[in-house]
C-alpha cells in the first residue's frame, strides 16, 4: 500500500513534517491517527469486508494530538473526492488559511481545495444591484457603500468573511446576501456572474471540500428527497468536532414553520406585486399577501408570551379550538395565494420562487395539523419576535443508516470528546454506528498528572439542589480566584448563576472581571488574553472553542455538572423513548451528554505542552453519587485535592512560564 506508506513517512520522526513544519514535534498519536484514516480511505479492502461502501472510523483524539493534519494529509493523498465537515466556520477558515497552503507547498502542489459555506455567507449580485439603485442604501453611509462597491468588483467568491469592517449582525448584509428563498436560479439576470454558481462549478472540480456541519446536513436533508442538493457528489466524508453531529442533524432532518418565515414570504410577494402596473392577478396576490401576514401574526398570538421551547401537545390541550380555526384559515390563504402566484409565474419567471416557498410552507403546516408521526417530537419555540413550530426526529440513527453510510466509501468521525466512561457506546448508539466501526482512542500528550490538580470540595459541601449551594459556591470561587491571581475561566450551567457571580464579585477582586454578553465572543477573548490577571465568566458556547494557551488561563472553574434541562421537548422525548424500550435513560443518555460537555469545558485549560494549572468542579456529586465515578473515569487524570490549602500550595509551587 504505497498510499499508506507515504502517509507513514510524512508523519515519521524524521519525515517531511519534521523537516518542513516550524516547531513541529513528532507525536506517536498523530501518526497512529493518520495511519488509521489512510486505512479507512484506501480503496483496497484491508478488513476483508464484502462491501467497500460505508466503512466507518471513530477517533477520539484529545487536545495536543494534532488531528487536523492527521486526517487532512491522508484525505488529500487518497485520490478520492473528500468532504471535511467541521463544527465551526472558524475551523474551516483555519484549515483553508493555514493547513492547506502548507500541504500545497510541500506535499500536494496540484491540490484543489475549496471552502463551501451556506448561501447566506455570499453576496447576491441581483439583490446587491437592486440595493445600490434604491434610496434606502443611503441610510448605511456613503463610505461603507463605496467600500462595498469596490469589494464587489474585486472579490472572487463574494464571501462576507472578507469584509472585516462588517459587524456580525449587520442589517446591510441582510439586504444583499444570497438566500435560498429569494434565489431566481437560472432565470436571474446575474446568473452568469453569480458567486454561488461560480462556487458550485469550482466545488464540482475540487478534490477536497471544506464545509461545516450545518451545510453538510442541510445538503443531506435535501438529498433524502432527491432534489436541491448544495454539494457536488463526494466519495468520503470526515467529520471533525463530531460530538455536535446529533444536535445539528436533528435540525435538518426535521420540519419547521415559523411566523417569521410566513411574514417574510408575504412581504416579498407584496413588494413584488407593488410593481404590477395594474395587473389584476398581481394586485390580488399583493392583497392576499397582506392577509397572510395578518393571519401569521394572529396564529403567533395564540401562544403564551413566555420565551423558550415547549411541547406542542401541551399547548393544543388548552387552545385546540382556536388552533384549528386559525390554522384552517392559514391553509386557505396559502392555497389561494399559491394559485394566484402560479398564474403570475407563467408570465413572470421571477415569481417562480414564491410558488416553491408557498408549497413548502403549506407542506410544513400539514405536518402540524395532520396526524402526528410517532417517530417525531412536536414542539414550539417562542422567541423575542417570532414563534417557530418544529417536528424533530426522536432518533437520527435510522436516517444516517439509510441516507449517509451506504452512499459513501467511508465516513470518519473525530473529536477530542467521543467516549464516556471509556467507551464509544453512547456515540455509536446515537449515530447508528455498529460493531463493524473501527475505533481509536488517543490520550492527550499533555502531562495532566504533574502539571495540574483537580479541586473538588469536601463531601460536606452543599449539593447543587440545596439552598446553601449558591453562597458556598460564590465564596469558594472568590477564594480560588484570589489564589490563582485571576488568570481564570469560570464556566456556569446557567446565565442566572453567572449573573449572580458577577454581581457578587463586585470590587472584591483586584483584577478585571469580564462576563459573556458584554461584548462579542471574539472581542471578550481578546481582552481576556491581553489582561494576564483577569477573570472571564461564561456559559454555553465558551465551554468549547476557547483556545488560550499560556499563563493567562491557569485555572478553569466549573460550578456544577452540566446536566441538560430535562423539560426540553426533544430531550424529554428521547428520554421517554429509552424508558419505553426498557432502558435506563439517565445512565444511557443524560449522564453521557453531561460527560461530553464537562470534558469540553475542562479541555480549555491545557492547550500547549508548557501549560499548567488548576481544574475545579464545585459539585460533590462526583464523590457522593454512584455516577460520579463514571464522570471521574472520563476526565483527565489530574490528582484530586479537596482543600483550599492544597490549592494555595499548588499555585505556590508552579514553575514560571517559559520566556517568549
Amino acid at each position: 500500500m504505497d498510499f499508506y506508506n507515504d502517509v507513514t513517512e510524512i508523519f515519521a520522526p524524521n519525515g517531511l513534517l519534521a523537516s518542513r513544519l516550524p516547531h513541529y514535534e513528532s507525536r506517536p498519536g498523530q501518526l497512529e491517527m493518520a495511519q488509521a484514516v489512510a486505512m479507512i480511505l484506501h480503496d483496497d479492502n484491508p478488513w476483508g469486508e464484502a462491501d467497500l461502501l460505508g466503512k466507518k472510523l471513530a477517533v477520539e483524539a484529545e487536545t495536543g494530538i494534532g488531528k487536523t493534519l492527521a486526517y487532512l494529509i491522508p484525505a488529500i493523498l487518497s485520490d478520492q473526492k473528500v468532504v471535511v465537515s467541521t463544527g465551526t466556520i472558524n475551523l474551516q477558515e483555519q484549515i483553508l488559511g493555514k493547513e492547506i497552503p502548507f500541504i500545497k507547498k510541500h506535499i500536494a502542489p496540484n491540490l484543489t481545495a475549496i471552502c463551501v459555506k451556506g448561501r447566506q455567507n455570499y453576496l447576491c449580485l441581483y439583490r446587491y444591484h437592486q440595493f445600490i439603485s434604491a434610496p434606502q442604501q443611503k441610510l448605511f453611509g456613503n463610505s461603507r457603500i463605496e467600500d462595498l462597491m469596490q469589494w464587489s468588483q474585486d472579490t472572487l467568491y463574494g464571501d462576507r468573511s472578507e469584509l472585516s469592517w462588517l459587524p456580525d449582525n449587520s442589517p446591510l448584509w441582510r439586504e444583499i446576501s444570497a438566500t435560498t428563498s429569494q434565489c431566481l436560479g437560472s432565470h436571474c439576470p446575474d446568473f452568469a456572474n453569480c458567486f454561488i454558481t461560480t462556487l458550485r462549478r469550482e466545488a464540482s472540480q475540487a478534490s477536497l471540500l471544506i464545509v461545516n456541519h450545518h451545510l453538510f446536513f442541510s445538503d443531506l436533508g435535501l438529498r433524502r428527497f432527491g432534489f436541491g442538493e448544495v454539494l457536488p457528489r463526494y466519495e468520503s466524508v470526515i467529520f471533525d468536532e463530531a460530538h455536535h453531529l446529533e444536535n445539528i442533524a436533528t435540525t435538518y432532518f426535521g420540519i419547521s414553520l415559523s411566523h417569521y418565515q410566513l411574514v417574510d414570504l408575504a412581504q416579498d410577494i407584496e413588494k413584488e406585486a407593488a410593481t404590477s402596473m395594474g395587473d389584476k392577478n398581481q394586485d390580488k396576490a399583493g392583497a392576499m399577501a397582506i392577509s397572510l401576514q395578518q393571519q401569521a401574526r394572529r396564529l403567533a398570538t395564540l401562544f403564551p408570551p413566555e420565551q423558550g421551547r415547549f411541547a406542542l401537545h401541551n399547548f393544543l390541550d388548552t387552545r385546540h379550538g382556536e388552533w384549528q380555526r386559525e390554522t384552517e384559515l392559514l391553509a386557505t390563504l396559502l392555497d389561494g395565494l399559491s394559485q394566484l402566484v402560479e398564474t403570475v409565474s407563467r408570465q413572470l419567471e421571477s415569481w417562480a420562487s414564491f410558488s416553491r416557498r408557498l408549497l413548502e410552507a403549506r407542506s410544513a403546516l400539514e405536518h402540524f395539523t395532520g396526524t402526528n408521526n410517532p417517530s417525531y417530537v412536536y414542539w414550539y419555540e417562542r422567541r423575542a419576535k417570532t414563534v417557530a413550530l418544529t417536528a424533530s426526529p426522536i432518533d437520527i440513527a435510522e436516517d444516517l443508516q439509510h441516507h449517509l453510510y451506504p452512499q459513501v466509501k467511508s465516513a470518519t468521525f473525530t473529536s477530542a470528546t467521543l467516549t464516556t466512561g471509556g467507551t464509544f457506546s453512547y456515540f455509536f448508539g446515537r449515530m447508528g454506528l455498529g460493531d463493524e466501526t473501527t475505533t481509536l482512542r488517543l490520550a492527550s500528550p499533555f502531562d495532566y498528572k504533574n502539571k495540574t490538580k483537580l479541586f473538588i470540595p469536601p463531601r460536606t459541601f452543599p449539593l447543587p439542589s440545596q439552598p446553601g449551594f449558591l453562597p458556598a459556591a460564590q465564596e469558594t470561587i472568590l477564594e480560588l480566584l484570589t489564589l490563582s491571581s485571576g488568570r481564570a475561566l469560570v464556566l456556569f450551567t446557567s446565565f442566572k448563576a453567572m449573573d449572580y457571580m458577577y454581581h457578587f464579585l463586585g470590587d472584591q477582586l483586584p483584577y478585571p472581571v469580564f462576563m459573556q454578553g458584554e461584548a462579542p465572543k471574539a472581542a471578550l477573548l481578546e481582552k481576556f488574553k491581553k489582561e494576564t490577571h483577569s477573570v472571564l465568566l461564561a456559559v454555553a458556547s465558551f465551554w468549547e472553542g476557547v483556545d488560550v494557551p499560556g499563563e493567562t488561563l491557569s485555572c478553569v472553574i466549573i460550578d456544577k455538572l452540566p446536566f441538560e434541562v430535562p423539560s426540553d421537548p426533544v430531550i424529554k422525548a428521547r428520554v421517554e423513548k429509552i424508558d419505553k424500550e426498557g432502558g435506563k435513560p439517565f445512565f444511557q443518555f443524560q449522564v453521557p451528554r453531561a460527560i461530553l460537555t464537562l470534558r469540553q469545558g475542562l479541555g480549555r485549560l491545557m492547550r500547549s505542552m508548557d501549560d499548567q494549572g488548576l481544574l475545579a468542579i464545585l459539585d460533590v456529586r462526583l464523590l457522593t453519587k454512584g455516577y460520579g465515578k463514571i464522570f471521574l473515569k472520563s476526565i483527565p487524570e489530574s490528582p484530586v485535592i479537596h482543600t483550599l490549602a492544597e490549592v494555595e500550595e499548588f499555585f505556590a509551587a508552579q514553575t514560571p512560564p517559559p520566556q517568549q
